[in-house]
């Protein structure tokens, strides 16, 4: 074997890893040997990757700060109002009648971060998390920008309190908390809709106390998140970070390090060759530009998000000293131990599977979503009612639900059975995105009555056009 190749047998790789020190699974680096909470102070990343997660992370932001000001039909194109059970999705409103809707989506987004993580591992976390991207490209530049690079913050952590770090800190506090004020008014517009939130800011804090002060929390709240805990939310509190420990296996994609390639570690001395050594200098650029502290070069762990900065900067160095880039990349186990290409796995098309049936499920269920809900029922404790002229009447009352931004006047009809329906009051008109009701009486000849109950179908009816079909029950006198 060529000796500037490396082993990649099994037996070799397996080798390999089982000489690498385990120990760092016995600590955590961002807490201490005294428990107590060890800052994490990463260099400024920088490097084709970081570009690129740069320009997602500017097209993320900028989606997020540009979308509460889009109306449709006077209505936000993008809105969850939980307070008042209405939600706008790209356009569309959705109510608590859309349950089931909302629930398959749910169980749809699901099922794509089980197969996204089986496939890319913690690719999202690093690139599209809103905890990430808030932290590393808005909170974090704004850090570079105050205090310095890594070094130059750990130098002002460890200086005495003077005029200095008191102006530093105070500016870092007072332009974090400003940001997450500011975030926490987009959230709102959200919740509420950029509308609500211009007409709040313009009746000013007095009039609306209660939901200043609730702003003010979740401000709190952001600024405590991104000042001090941090990547504690990556570690500590995200339930994604848990979850990849059981669906990432040896063919999931994730940033790795080569350690077939790069073991034994050593550094390089100019002018002298390797002698045995692997292609890791053992620089420690990668753990230097972690934003969660840890060596990759210890293997896959909880703690990362796939933010490739250790990749861009592992790339610099092995530039600088001759050998070939990429000993950190994407890449599964098996890619690195064995050689192997990426594969598809069983386990990948079964969860595959299951994700386009649920995804034609709720595209089935979207394109037969009615405008208008109808719910049909016979009132409360009421039975037939035999009338003067002999037919046969019951009563029954309708609940109905317009998810549109126009008023639909409605009539109904009935089918299957012979008869008439009158209604108690003027005809059926329901207001736009509100709910409306309605109570008629519906006459049957004797003659149509054979048994107890009696089905039919009630059809309802918008300009001539059927939009529902309901089945029904009309109880009548037996044996006449």
């Amino acid at each position: 074997m060529n000796p500037a190749m490396p082993d990649r047998s099994e037996e070799a790789a397996g080798l390999k890893r089982q000489s690498m020190d385990q120990s760092f699974r016995d600590t955590i680096a961002t807490i201490d040997r005294k428990g107590q909470r060890n800052r994490i102070f990463p260099k400024r990343p920088s490097g084709p990757l970081y570009h690129r997660r740069t320009i997602a992370s500017f097209i993320y932001l900028a989606v997020f700060f540009t979308l509460p000001f889009i109306e449709r039909g006077g209505e936000p194109l993008f809105m969850v109002n939980v307070l008042k059970r209405k939600f706008i999705l790209f356009g569309q409103i959705f109510g608590p009648e859309d349950f089931f809707i909302f629930m398959l989506g749910m169980l749809t987004f699901m099922v794509f971060i089980i197969v996204f993580t089986v496939v890319f591992g913690r690719v999202f976390c690093g690139w599209a998390c809103p905890q990430t991207v808030f932290m590393e490209m808005v909170f974090r530049k704004v850090e570079y920008w105050i205090d310095g690079d890594a070094a130059q913050q750990r130098r002002l952590k460890e200086m005495p309190w003077n005029a200095y770090k008191i102006r530093k800190r105070a500016l870092k506090v007072v332009v974090f908390w400003l940001l997450s004020f500011v975030i926490a008014h987009f959230f709102m517009a959200y919740l509420i809709g950029m509308d609500e939130v211009r007409r709040y800011l313009h009746e000013g804090v007095g009039a609306h106390m209660g939901t200043f002060a609730a702003v003010v929390v979740f401000s709190t709240v952001f600024f405590f998140v991104f000042h001090w805990f941090r990547e504690q939310v990556c570690i500590v509190v995200c339930p994604y970070g848990r979850l990849q420990g059981v669906l990432l296996d040896k063919d999931s994609i994730v940033v790795a390090y080569d350690y077939v390639r790069g073991e034994p570690r050593g550094r390089a001395v100019k002018g002298k060759a390797d002698m045995g050594r692997g292609d890791c200098i053992d620089c420690a650029a990668c753990v230097r530009v972690c934003p969660t502290g840890i060596d990759i070069r210890s293997g896959t762990q909880l703690e990362c998000v796939n933010c490739t900065a250790c990749i861009d900067a592992c790339d610099d160095i092995m530039k600088a000293v001759g050998k070939p880039t990429r000993l950190i990349r994407f890449a599964s186990e098996n890619n690195v131990a064995k050689g192997e290409r990426p594969r598809i796995t069983a386990r990948m098309v079964a969860y595959s599977a299951v994700l386009v049936g649920l995804v034609v499920a709720l595209a089935v269920m979207l394109a037969t979503r009615k405008d208008v809900d109808v719910t049909i029922l016979r009132a409360s404790g009421s039975l037939y009612q035999e009338m003067p002229d002999g037919r046969i009447a019951n009563l029954y009352n309708a609940r109905m639900a317009n998810k549109t931004r126009r008023e639909i006047p409605l009539t109904l009809r009935l089918t299957g059975i012979r008869g008439e329906i009158a209604l108690v009051g003027k005809g059926i008109v329901v207001g736009r995105e509100a709910y409306g009701t309605t109570t008629f009486i519906v006459k049957v000849p004797k003659d149509e009555i054979r048994k107890r109950r009696t089905p039919f179908h009630l059809q309802v009816l918008e300009e001539g056009r059927v939009i529902s079909d309901l089945p029904v029950t009309f109880i009548g006198p037996v044996g006449r």
